[in-house]
């Protein structure tokens, strides 16, 4: 019997830096998502054995020793987990790959366009003209309240500059 052939696969990647540092956030909540089904196993699990009612104590002790282990085992993956993230958020402190989710913040500033994401927020009185206080009527309606000139919605998160 001959070895299989294995086709020559090369497909072309290209991400870039914040691209991957996207990726790297999904794995970590996928990853974390895995750890909150395991974790939804085992009290399953435990109802099932209480359902069963066992008479022995031993195997309350078994099952307790069980779960004991695998709680731990999570416990460290969660702690894994968190340091990843730091690593990647890092990363993205670096990259100031935040700022780039709108094409146009770097022309003019646009209602949700973030100046600078560690800031705290304020709130913009409109949502389409993006000015504090609006003193010239807005020549669109607001998104929120539908009215041309609002000068009363607080509903649209701004950061300071």
């Amino acid at each position: 019997m001959s070895m299989p052939n294995i086709p020559n696969i090369t497909p072309q990647i290209s991400l870039n830096r914040c691209d991957t540092i996207n990726l790297l956030l999904s794995s970590i909540a996928l990853e974390e998502i895995g750890l909150s089904h395991i974790l939804n196993a085992e009290g399953e699990k435990l109802q099932h054995f209480l359902k069963l009612c066992p008479k022995h104590p031993n195997d309350y002790l078994e099952m307790n020793k069980s779960i004991n282990k695998m709680l731990r085992t999570v416990v460290k993956s969660q702690l894994l987990l968190e340091l990843k993230l730091e690593d990647v958020l890092e990363l993205d402190d670096k990259e100031d790959c935040s700022k780039k989710h709108c094409k146009d913040c770097d022309k003019e500033r646009k209602p949700g366009c973030r100046d600078d994401y560690k800031k705290p927020m304020a709130y913009t009185n409109c949502k389409y003209c993006g000015k504090e206080h609006c003193e010239e009527k807005c020549k669109k309606a607001c998104q929120d309240c539908g009215k041309k000139d609002c000068k009363g919605c607080v509903k649209t998160p701004r950061y300071l500059n």
